[in-house]
């Protein structure tokens, strides 16, 4: 597997006004998004498709990888460049027979969780919920002190996620992450290309 930069890793939300979502999307790329995952969990599978046939225009254009949350049938189809699963999901040895040369991630918010994905055949973990988070009702809660843990626990790259905005990213500090997973920061902002440049700044600068 290539190099991934996961410093600034986009998830989508909600997709109800398509053509403002499509924008969101790339203008947070040009503002320094680095990889993005699309995140539908109330589509059917032809408007995920369809969706997300869309999104990979926008993410190919400016040679971003696209990965597609939990739908391994949705990532194959549009040959995206991988998958992110949660604990609920496909089994990562199972998805990585299914998808020997894409990119896999594997939610874990615990040492235990995240050595079983990495030996497994994970590329990156996504970590958290770090922050409180209104995306996801069912996070579970990671402490700084955890999430330090989960990476010095592996071998592979280790994403923050959960509730990130500008004005927490500074509390990530020392903890070596690769990257910050960011949802409504980007997604619910009047600017998404500024918003992108404010995170990815206060990332690099705090890392």
């Amino acid at each position: 597997m290539n190099q991934i930069d996961y410093s600034l890793y986009l998830v989508t939300n909600n997709s109800e006004n398509e053509e403002k979502f499509l924008k969101t999307i790339e203008e947070a790329i040009l503002g320094g998004v680095t990889i993005v995952q699309l995140r539908e969990k109330t589509s059917s599978t032809l408007n995920f498709y369809n969706l997300a046939l869309k999104v990979k225009k926008i993410t190919d254009k400016y040679e971003i990888p696209l990965l597609i949350n939990d739908r391994i049938d949705i990532a194959l189809a549009i040959d995206a460049d991988g998958v992110h699963l949660g604990q609920e999901d496909m089994p990562c040895k199972i998805a990585r027979k299914l998808m020997p040369n894409k990119i896999i991630g594997i939610s874990a918010s615990t040492v235990e969780q995240a050595l079983k994905a990495e030996s497994e055949g994970a590329d990156y973990l996504g970590s958290g919920a770090v922050f409180p988070t209104s995306t996801k009702d069912d996070a579970d809660f990671v402490s700084i002190n955890q999430l330090k843990k989960i990476v010095r626990s592996v071998n592979i790259s280790v994403v923050a996620i959960g509730g990130i905005n500008e004005e927490n990213t500074s509390k990530l500090v020392n903890t070596n992450i690769q990257g910050i997973s960011v949802v409504s920061a980007i997604m619910n902002s009047d600017n998404p290309k500024i918003a992108s440049e404010n995170l990815l700044k206060r990332f690099k600068n705090k890392k």
